[in-house]
């Protein structure tokens, strides 16, 4: 490790340092330990946990016997070799030598006591665990989860409300619920019976009238809830059961504490102040400042999750470092003879400035609510104050394992919170990882405020980058970049956004003057953002869960080390850095080279968007009309960039199932969109209402499409063959025969209403695009047609669902027939028996599940179908 010294040579001349020894890493193994524990034991069954534990406990005493021993042996020794190893002392100090081996101390006394250590810790973190998942498993309520049964019960709400985000299940689109933790303080069952208790709950309450009232909720308000009572989904979730309340507005109690109704009128305040804010500056401050991400919507929350910029979605320990910062200055100085901040030059004592770093702190968690990355930021940050008060300038890195060490201790759970992990990763990367790589790229040339910066990005996303693939199985390429434009912009929010909170508590329109002005780093910090994650390569797929992370780590190391040992490293970084960008960006000779996709001239291309429709007709240059959308608005956008589709004359939508039309933004997303055309039957209302919202905030015009309507784009035309006037099918009255959309049966509603085109591309290219129409639409259409030829690409129906009409599949006999369907789907889509039946007529079958996205190219003869590979 390089010495301070050196590193103030790198730095160049500056105040006068106190002299530091090696890093100080004994409470490290201790935190690791507890934390590991932790994780394991709220996950099994109680008796494995005692187990554990006796073992833990047995074995560190075992260790420690002879240590303690020579201690209090008996023997009267001032001085020996004790002394000379590490002094006299208790068993405070036999304990306080834990961890030395870690530092480089010799002798195997310091090793078996360290690892005594690390098993007592273990022992300590799995009894806690194991006493709060037993707290779980006690009382009434766990009984009602297990029976499943509805009961009345008094809940203290524990969090702020929050929505659930939108998704696709098949063909529906899951209504948005309200969300909050709460705590179960009595039971009333349906036969009378009362329990008085306390369980921790997930309350989850349904779309429906008074979700506004709910939302208004603020933690330690009373409620009386009527629910269904259920277990929850995981055994390692933090709850006792799930709460399903009924619909209406809650039936409130008991008023919110003085603390709390404080704490939400200033983030009220804060929100009314931001009101004429842009939308993205008026969505991130109060996220970015108090942790209020009530108007964040999915695009904004995709583009951050693209660039891996979510720390700064919401509040977090970078927060109240800059809080901090304004009042006892950098970390680094604690161990410099002067210190920095506000508080020297205001007079404060050491212990004055601990005592108000203390409250702001504390201030500061009520506020911004105890989220992982607030209760690290506020364990570590009191550890800190609390050495600056004893006027003992230590290193962070203690302080972080201390804060690590007591809150696994004080809360298990965390020790299965991913966003606790990253908070802890990318703060102990800061501490140790960065200072190294600043000074080395100080030494080679890079300016002091660059390398640091650029230093801390490629530490944090080096060590977090393993942990966000295994649940997220993807690699942000603009991560590094993003962060380090982003950063600068991080400060005068937080500062500006704090000092709006305050004044809006006094004076609105000053309030509104600092929010004005902190909206324009948020500002930024969106745009970001939202460049980074439009970039064709912002993001690249990789295998998810522990495997894939253990991959990507070990990657890292070895980039790491290569980095550090090859020769010629200036070159072969800016040739990294080239490919990089090339990969980022790319541009479409080069991807087309390298990958072969889009293929050359392709005239249709059927997206692969999961369990859902998206297909795209080439109308020339980076023109296209589109039908359908699928589920995601980020599959369909990925697509259609890939295809350089920057103009979409016509956007078809077959009907208004979730699975065609869920994706709508995706599509919308930078391009310019003509108009977008729907079949006429409005069904489900809520789709429908979707789409006529979406396209009215894009300006983009609704038309209807009829009968017979004969269209032209460049060398693409086409024609309506369907639905009949009146809505198809379900439009002349036939009943639904069952769920339709995505699911696996029925016939009728929406789906036989379904927008069925004809096209004739270039070169005489012919297209049967069914949308998700049934056996009996299907005939009807075939009826309606009876001069119907055979075409060359058939767009599969309902995802090649067993229901088809065989009589069609004759008619039109496709040469390609191209099924539109999610991998391991549970419906069976496609069926065999259709698959067989296409293969039959003499078609080349190919699916999106296993061969990816499919481009069609040529015509005639030269008639060719490039999958990109599943």
């Amino acid at each position: 490790m390089k010495s301070d010294g050196a590193d103030q040579d790198d730095r160049g001349a500056g105040p006068p340092r106190r002299e530091e020894g090696p890093a100080d890493l004994r409470l490290v193994p201790l935190a690791v330990a507890a934390w590991a524990a932790a994780a394991i034991a709220v996950g099994v069954a109680g008796w494995w946990t005692v187990a554990g534990v006796a073992v833990c406990l047995v074995g560190g005493g075992v260790l420690l016997m002879p240590a303690v021993a020579r201690r209090f042996g008996g023997a009267t020794r001032s001085g020996g070799a004790d002394d000379g190893a590490g002094g006299t002392g208790g068993p405070a100090e036999a304990l306080g030598t834990v961890g030395t081996g870690f530092r480089g101390a010799s002798g195997s006394r310091w090793g078996v006591t360290a690892f005594a250590g690390v098993l007592l810790c273990a022992a300590a973190g799995a009894a806690s665990a194991g006493l709060h998942a037993a707290d779980l498993r006690r009382g009434p309520v766990p009984v009602l989860a297990r029976e499943y049964a509805r009961a009345q019960l008094e809940v203290t709400v524990t969090s702020d409300p929050r929505l659930t985000r939108p998704r696709v299940r098949g063909s529906e689109s899951v209504p948005v619920s309200v969300v909050l933790d709460g705590e179960v303080t009595r039971v009333e069952r349906s036969d009378g019976t009362a329990h008085r208790t306390r369980a921790p709950v997930l309350l989850i309450v349904p779309p429906a009238e008074g979700r506004a009232e709910w939302l208004r909720l603020l933690p330690s308000t009373r409620l009386r809830v009527a629910a269904r009572v259920a277990l929850p989904g995981d055994s390692g979730d933090p709850f006792a059961a799930v709460l399903k309340a009924g619909a209406g507005p809650p039936r409130i109690i008991g008023p919110p504490s003085t603390l709390q109704r404080t704490a939400g009128e200033l983030r009220a305040g804060l929100r009314r102040a931001t009101e004429g804010l842009d939308p993205d500056a008026r969505a991130l401050l109060p996220g970015l400042v108090v942790g209020d991400t009530s108007r964040i919507g999915p695009e904004l929350r995709d583009a951050f999750v693209a660039t891996d910029l979510t720390h700064l979605l919401a509040v977090s320990g970078s927060n109240l470092s800059v809080v901090l910062l304004l009042l006892v200055g950098r970390p680094g100085r604690a161990h410099l003879v002067e210190r920095g901040g506000l508080a020297p030059r205001l007079g404060m004592s050491l212990r004055g400035t601990a005592v108000a770093g203390g409250a702001l702190t504390l201030a500061f968690v009520v506020v911004c609510r105890p989220d992982p990355s607030v209760l690290r930021a506020a364990a570590c940050g009191l550890v800190v104050l609390l050495a600056i008060a004893t006027g003992r300038r230590r290193s962070l890195i203690p302080a972080l394992a201390a804060a690590v060490l007591l809150l696994v201790l004080y809360d298990p759970w965390l020790a299965r919170s991913y966003g606790f992990l990253l908070s802890v990763l990318a703060t102990g990367a800061l501490l140790t990882v960065a200072p190294r790589w600043s000074g080395a790229l100080r030494r080679r040339g890079v300016p002091g405020g660059l390398s640091e910066a650029l230093a801390a990005s490629l530490a944090a996303q080096a060590v977090c980058a393993p942990v966000v693939v295994v649940f997220a199985a993807r690699v942000s390429l603009v991560a590094i970049p993003a962060n380090l434009f982003a950063e600068l912009a991080v400060a005068p929010a937080t500062v500006f956004g704090f000092a709006a909170l305050a004044a809006a508590a006094v004076w609105m329109p000053a309030a509104e003057g600092l929010a004005w002005v902190a909206g324009w780093p948020a500002g930024w910090i969106a745009r970001v953002a939202r460049t980074g994650a439009a970039l064709p390569g912002a993001e690249v797929s990789w295998p998810g869960g522990w495997w894939g992370g253990l991959a990507l780590a070990l990657l890292t190391a070895l980039l790491v080390v290569a980095a550090r040992r090859l020769p010629y490293r200036g070159p072969v970084a800016g040739l990294v850095v080239v490919l990089l960008l090339l990969a980022v960006v790319r541009p479409a000779p080069v991807t087309r080279w390298v990958t072969g996709w889009p293929p050359r001239g392709w005239v249709y291309a059927m997206c692969q968007v999961g369990q859902g429709d998206a297909t795209v007709l080439a109308a020339g240059g980076d023109a296209a009309v589109v039908v359908d959308a699928g589920p995601d608005p980020v599959p369909v956008d990925r697509c259609l960039r890939d295809l350089g589709v920057r103009r979409v004359p016509l956007l078809v939508l077959t009907h208004f199932h979730a699975d065609h039309v869920a994706g709508l933004p995706g599509v919308l997303r930078g391009r310019a969109v003509g108009a977008i055309q729907t079949t006429g039957l409005a069904e489900p209302p809520a789709q429908a209402a979707f789409v006529r919202r979406t396209a009215a905030a894009a300006g983009v015009p609704l038309i209807r499409a009829g009968l017979g309507e004969r269209r032209r784009v460049g060398a693409l035309e086409w024609s309506v063959l369907w639905p009949a006037e009146g809505g198809g099918a379900a439009g002349r009255g036939r009943p639904p025969g069952g769920s339709g959309g995505s699911g696996s049966g029925g016939s009728g509603g929406a789906n036989d209403a379904s927008v069925a085109l004809l096209v004739r591309a270039a070169g005489g290219l012919t297209l049967l695009l069914l949308g998700d129409l049934e056996p009996p639409a299907q005939r009807d259409l075939l009826r309606a047609h009876p001069g119907l030829a055979p075409v060359d690409v058939l767009k599969v129906a309902h995802h090649g669902s067993a229901h088809q009409d065989p009589g069609l599949i004759r008619a039109v006999r496709p040469r390609l027939a191209l099924v539109s369907t999610g991998r391991d789907n549970p419906y069976g889509h496609p069926s065999p028996r259709t698959v067989a039946a296409l293969r039959d007529g003499g078609a080349r079958v190919l699916r999106t599940d296993r061969d990816g996205a499919i481009a069609v190219v040529g015509a005639g003869p030269g008639l060719v179908a490039v999958p990109r590979g599943g």
